[in-house]
């Protein structure tokens, strides 16, 4: 009787899983809106088969259910919406259009202009939804965090598509949420941690290529499908407290370890797949198999030893396979010697004792090999370098440019630069010009268009509000996914002189800035004043601020040396075109870590500038909805100002974690600049540890005297931003020469 019940319950889930949303009947009429999201979401998904037939008269309420579509309504709204196509998914079709990082559409595929993101936007006004499949409909991108907007979801499936990327943790935020399916993407890297879903009973991550990790997961599941991925960790005991587990299935991946034998005795268990793994040891002879299981497969694996009585094949419905491991049991026909498995389980655990030593011998040698051939290159390289900046500087001192001043022990260091800057430096160069080279045309917007593209400023989309103004999420025609900044101004003067004021704003436009892209102006007489709306489009970075690289070590590990000074170089172009960019400068910008933003190539981009636009006497407003008063001092003191904050952010780039407070600050500068008077190696120990082996010393030498000389207190003693720019590019210039050398051999 008691197994009776437990494969009953089995059985309901599943029904209840499948059947039971598709049961509440159809006897609504929509509302308009979610009647627009729905023609939308048939526009964005290309027309498929199973919506063709949709029109101006389709009552989407009242379409039969059908294996491709089914639309279920209830109170006017959408509560269950199926769309299944007839797309080749990844699987059975081996996929190559990822490369370097980039997708290349197919005929496999929706077309290279669909935005995931613009599908999901349309179908988050779907608002009481609770269950959404889109299965093989050629969806690729990667799932954007907006998913969570989905509050009422019960059910997600989009299986078979060509979804790429992490999953977003925005996905473990479903309250109610009992199904989950992905399999059947591309999706790869760590899985979110799925505990936090309470009554997730369906897992189903099958066929993508997530791992190392094995994924955290709830006590609740009944059904868990882990099946051809990249797991290469060991199976945590904690699933020995799934009670209600009914099916678990993490065959063809890479696990270790040793057999976990309590599986079988899970009071639930009836089905198990652990076939084409890396799981090593034996199985308790002493076993006792739960009286629900009906079918096991542990081949290709490492087992040795006997079987427990539990599983013997004399055992009736139950299906048991075991062939190719090491066991004595059964038909030693389809097994490997133990030899085999032993050394095979050997090849899969940590090194130790005696063999990690000899690795360890083998690997110093490689090293002493390695800096013994690389120095005589490097230093042929290095004497070029140093006889090039030696001309340059008996070049500078013949046309006058250097001074002379006081200097303190930090301005002493290996690090040129000048106290005043150049008034030529306020002209363009042409390198500064050519680094708006690529971006979108500007435009200027009509209020249709912003309405358009913000949903009529549909509060979902809104991002941050302040006393200026608010900041809204958009999508343009295109599907360009957009930034609109709404400020508000009261004008002394005529429309005509803001306008004036929008030119310079155009300008604002480079490679290392988060870039205006256009803009909307609406005026209105609000006596006895003039009052102006302004609305300001600004491009979409969706890759993370460079505070979330370096506290996620899983990103740090990312950024090595050679990414970190491409990051600190952006940084200063930025700065650098911000101050002498534009006619009139754009100084004591809000330049914090957490306003670096990091595209898909890790461009570096800062958020936090001012928009040079009046909003009351003598201020002006960042780019990040903070208020901002008059800069410190005047001109002068508000670039140096930039400079500092500058040097701030290369310092926690160097030291790979956060500085949060003033003091703490002060501590780590003194500390850099007290290690770079000691031996080579206090500076390699103060620096993160994760880019050790992956810098040239001398240029990571050269960015700490920047940070140092940047940090000065006295804001004359600091460079000007050229001087950090020269400085950073003469750095990364010893770090190329380094790799050329093949010096990455020589790990520090």
């Amino acid at each position: 009787m008691g197994n009776r019940r437990v494969r009953d319950l089995c059985f309901s889930v599943n029904f209840v899983l499948v059947f039971g949303i598709l049961v509440r009947p159809s006897v609504s009429q929509l509302i308009p809106t979610e009647t627009r999201a729905l023609f939308q979401a048939q526009r964005l998904l290309e027309y498929p088969e199973a919506l063709q037939g949709w029109n101006n008269w389709t009552n989407f309420c009242y379409l039969p259910p059908s294996p491709s579509l089914t639309i279920v309504c209830s109170n006017n709204h959408v509560t269950e919406l199926t769309i299944v196509g007839n797309k080749t998914s990844p699987s059975r079709a081996p996929y190559s259009g990822l490369r370097a990082g980039k997708f290349y559409a197919s005929n496999q595929t929706l077309s290279q202009t669909f935005l995931i993101e613009s599908l999901f936007t349309v179908l988050t006004k779907l608002s009481n939804l609770q269950s959404l499949s889109l299965v093989s409909l050629g969806l690729w991108g990667q799932l954007p965090t907006k998913i969570n907007r989905f509050h009422s979801l019960e059910s997600l499936n989009l299986s078979s598509n060509f979804i790429y990327g992490e999953i977003p943790q925005s996905i473990t935020t479903f309250k109610s949420l009992s199904r989950l399916a992905l399999d059947d993407n591309l999706f790869n890297g760590s899985v979110p941690d799925l505990k936090l879903l309470g009554v997730l009973m369906e897992l189903d991550l099958s066929s993508n290529s997530l791992g190392p990790e094995f994924p955290s997961l709830g006590d609740s599941l009944v059904n868990v499908s882990l099946r051809n991925n990249s797991f290469k960790s060991e199976i945590p005991p904690v699933l020995g407290n799934f009670i209600q587990l009914c099916r678990f299935d993490a065959s063809y991946n890479k696990l270790v370890g040793p057999f976990p034998s309590w599986i079988f005795s899970l009071p639930s268990v009836q089905y198990i797949n652990l076939a084409e793994n890396q799981l090593g040891g034996t199985i308790r002879i002493n076993l006792s198999c739960s009286g629900n299981l009906t079918y096991v497969d542990i081949s290709h694996n490492l087992l040795v030893g006997k079987l427990p009585p539990c599983m013997s094949s004399n055992i009736t419905n139950r299906t048991v396979i075991t062939s190719w491991n090491c066991l004595s049991s059964g038909d030693r026909k389809y097994q490997h010697s133990d030899s085999y498995c032993r050394k095979e389980a050997l090849a899969v655990q940590p090194q130790t004792g005696s063999s990690t030593t000899k690795k360890e011998a083998r690997i110093k040698l490689g090293l002493i090999l390695g800096i013994i051939g690389g120095t005589v290159v490097a230093t042929a390289a290095l004497g070029l370098l140093i006889l090039c900046i030696i001309r340059r500087a008996k070049e500078r001192r013949s046309s006058g440019d250097d001074k002379t001043f006081n200097r303190s022990f930090a301005d002493e260091l290996s690090f040129r630069w000048s106290p005043k800057l150049s008034v030529d430096s306020r002209r363009v160069p042409q390198t500064m010009r050519m680094m708006s080279i690529g971006l979108p045309s500007y435009h200027v917007y009509t209020l249709e268009d912003i309405e358009e593209a913000t949903n009529n400023f549909d509060p979902c989309n809104l991002m941050t509000e302040a006393s200026q103004g608010q900041m809204y999420k958009g999508w343009l025609r295109d599907g360009s996914v957009v930034l609109v900044k709404c400020l508000k101004i009261k004008q002394r003067h005529l429309p005509q002189n803001l306008n004036q004021q929008m030119e310079i704003l155009s300008k604002l436009r480079h490679r290392h800035l988060v870039s205006i892209l256009g803009h909307c102006i609406v005026t209105y007489q609000d006596h006895p004043n003039i009052s102006s709306t302004v609305f300001i489009l600004l491009e979409y970075v969706s890759n993370g601020s460079l505070k979330d690289y370096l506290t996620d070590w899983r990103k740090k590990e990312t950024l090595k040396w050679p990414q970190r000074m491409t990051i600190m170089i952006g940084i200063a172009r930025g700065v650098q075109f911000l101050h002498a960019g534009v006619a009139t400068g754009v100084f004591g910008n809000d330049l914090k870590i957490e306003n670096i933003l990091l595209d898909d190539s890790l461009t570096a981009k800062i958020s936090g500038y001012k928009i040079p636009l009046p909003f009351k006497t003598g201020s002006e407003n960042s780019i990040n909805d903070q208020d901002s008063s008059d800069p410190p001092g005047n001109e002068k003191d508000a670039e140096k100002e930039d400079v500092y904050q500058l040097g701030k952010i290369l310092l926690q780039i160097i030291l790979g974690k956060l500085v949060k407070s003033p003091s703490e600050l002060g501590d780590q500068r003194q500390m850099l600049e007290w290690s770079l008077t000691e031996h080579p190696t206090q500076l390699r120990t103060a620096t993160d540890p994760s880019i050790r082996g992956t810098y040239a010393f001398q240029s990571l030498k050269t960015a700490v005297e920047v940070a140092v000389n940047c940090l000065e207190k006295e804001p004359r003693k600091r460079p000007s931003i050229e001087d950090v720019l020269w400085n950073l590019q003469y750095s990364i210039q010893v770090q190329e020469g380094w790799t050329s050398s093949e010096n990455l051999s020589t790990r520090t």
